[in-house]
């Protein structure tokens, strides 16, 4: 993974993105310069499509992140887009133990907890988790700085939404997307 180059991001991380460009503001995506998932990450998806939770799971962007305390790398809290970005979004964390916050602004009235709830879930270095349901639409989701204590690497995998899939408005986008992704043969874009 250190072979390829990390652009500087957002909250002190850098990244590598192996996706199409997207303009979520308008609703665009576009294929150029997107030549598919990294060879390294062929047998991973491989291993992550035989578990019965990730049946049918078919990523078409990889995101690399790379956080570093000195930095002060972190990403806030948020709901990854639904647009392009389908029901399952998984991430596996690799080199270190970090923490996952998830939070609900809205609290829980149900259960009588009206504030903002957090809920701290500890990834173990060499983790999986895949975010789905309420867990990837209604809670947000974020790496605190004070739960990065040494180099974290990690890489996201996102899978398209109903509307690039068989029956979708953007089903042609959908199956180039699935063709490049596929091949394996992707540098970061």
């Amino acid at each position: 993974m250190d072979q390829d180059t990390w652009k500087p991001s957002q909250s002190g991380r850098r990244k590598q993105d192996f996706g199409p460009k997207v303009n979520f503001k308008k609703m665009k995506v576009r294929l150029a310069g997107f030549s598919g998932l990294p060879a390294l990450s062929q047998k991973l998806v491989q291993r992550m499509q035989r578990e019965p939770i990730l049946a049918g799971f078919h990523p078409v962007e990889q995101c690399n992140l790379d956080y570093h305390p000195e930095r002060g790398s972190a990403i806030d809290p948020h709901l990854d887009d639904s647009w392009l970005w389908g029901e399952r979004l998984v991430t596996v964390n690799i080199l270190s133990d970090t923490t996952l916050t998830m939070s609900l602004e809205q609290g829980l009235p149900e259960l009588g907890l009206r504030e903002q709830v957090h809920v701290s879930v500890q990834l173990p270095r060499r983790s999986l988790v895949v975010l789905y349901g309420e867990a990837r639409h209604r809670w947000k989701h974020a790496i605190l700085r004070k739960d990065v204590h040494q180099r974290r690497v990690c890489s996201t995998y996102r899978e398209l939404s109903a509307e690039f899939l068989p029956g979708g408005q953007q089903v042609e986008v959908g199956a180039q997307l699935l063709n490049v992704a596929s091949s394996f043969q992707g540098v970061p874009v």
